[in-house]
């Protein structure tokens, strides 16, 4: 199919809902015609959730929540079409990134799934489909992840300035794109970025996010909290490395909050939350030592303004602005990415970094489902 125009489709650690875009990818740089969020119905977001961590039954549960969300895919697709006057044939592919239910890169046998049959969205839509990312950098003994980074390099790298994206999600990652063409693109899960934060609100407050922070800036930093919380191990160790729900989750907040002597009023376990966050982002970035640096922020957490203010006072000078200052929606930047990935295993180009993730080599990520 000659036609430019692919959908990117992403749900992330935050289970909000299904971001999908229509991107056209005929020129230099990526252009954003449509996007559309299919938010999850309450039973589905449930039973994601649930499947993140061991339970009973998980092979059957599984294999219906994978058709049902395939199926809501299909939905997100057909209303995304809408929007944009656009018909099936029209689009040379889907990207699909599906949902993630476990990821294991560790151990002796490490893998990663994601879940959302493609067959089914190739089958409903008419459209073929690229997924199943992940998995050909683990077998090539990769971490599966991140995978965004080898977009912001295609499209971001620069030979003026050192550059980091900072995309906060559910797990929050950077990109390091120093200017020295030599040196090679780094990038990694530095910790939480909304998930314990989406977690904990939804407890107490039955809603989905702290909008803005706002929750968060009513309480204070317990610094015992804050202490206890930055001794996790996952925090210490040296890239290549990637974290999600397996780690970081409300159990594992309530396990923490068990240690200590006396409870903690829920504002401001939230406002530590959100101090947790940008501390973990603020320590990885410093650490790196790039001066003077670029820093462009993605994902739902880039439009939460307490979160912001806090990163820029955290690293001072450097500016903190979002990636619409180049070009590229932030809210939309991953689902965007995922649209690059399926052309570029449709044109069976290499699409990994070795470097990010520790594969032992370049390959060609993503299985072709025809319609």
């Amino acid at each position: 199919m000659d036609s430019n125009l692919f959908i990117g489709l992403m749900s992330g650690t935050s289970l909000d809902g299904i971001d999908a875009v229509v991107v056209d990818l005929s020129n230099n740089f990526p252009k954003l015609v449509s996007s559309h969020l299919e938010p999850f119905p309450t039973q589905l977001r449930s039973e994601l959730t649930a499947l993140t961590q061991p339970g009973n039954n998980e092979i059957d549960r599984m294999g219906c929540t994978d058709i049902r969300f395939a199926e809501l895919q299909v939905r997100a697709i057909q209303q995304l079409l809408k929007k944009a006057q656009l018909d099936p044939q029209s689009i040379n592919a889907v990207g699909s990134h599906g949902q993630t239910i476990r990821h294991r890169p560790e151990g002796d046998y490490p893998f990663t799934l994601q879940i959302g049959d493609p067959n089914t969205i190739a089958e409903q839509t008419g459209i073929r489909v690229v997924a199943d990312f992940r998995r050909r950098d683990m077998a090539a003994g990769g971490q599966g992840a991140p995978l965004v980074p080898a977009f912001h390099e295609y499209y971001l790298k620069s030979q003026e300035s050192n550059r980091i994206i900072l995309n906060i999600g559910g797990i929050s990652n950077v990109t390091l794109l120093e200017k020295d063409i030599n040196k090679s693109t780094l990038g990694y899960d530095t910790g939480p970025g909304n998930v314990l934060m989406d977690a904990w609100i939804e407890r107490h407050q039955n809603q989905g996010f702290d909008k803005n922070g706002e929750w968060a800036s009513c309480g204070n930093v317990d610094q015992r909290l804050l202490s206890l919380m930055l001794k996790t191990q996952y925090l210490n160790l040296t890239p290549p490395k990637s974290t999600g729900r397996e780690l970081f989750h409300i159990g594992w907040l309530d396990h923490v909050l068990q240690s200590l002597a006396t409870p903690i009023a829920a504002a401001d376990v939230q406002a530590t939350l959100l101090e947790f966050t940008a501390t973990t982002i603020g320590n990885a970035i410093q650490s790196h030592q790039l001066e003077p640096l670029e820093l462009f922020v993605c994902g739902g957490g880039a439009r939460n303004q307490t979160l912001m203010k806090r990163l820029t006072q955290i690293l001072d000078p450097t500016p903190v602005i979002t990636t619409d200052s180049v070009g590229l929606p932030c809210e939309w930047l991953e689902a965007m990415a995922f649209a690059w990935l399926a052309k570029a295993c449709l044109d069976g180009t290499c699409s990994n970094l070795p470097a990010v993730t520790g594969a032992n080599g370049h390959r060609v990520l993503g299985g072709i489902y025809q319609a």
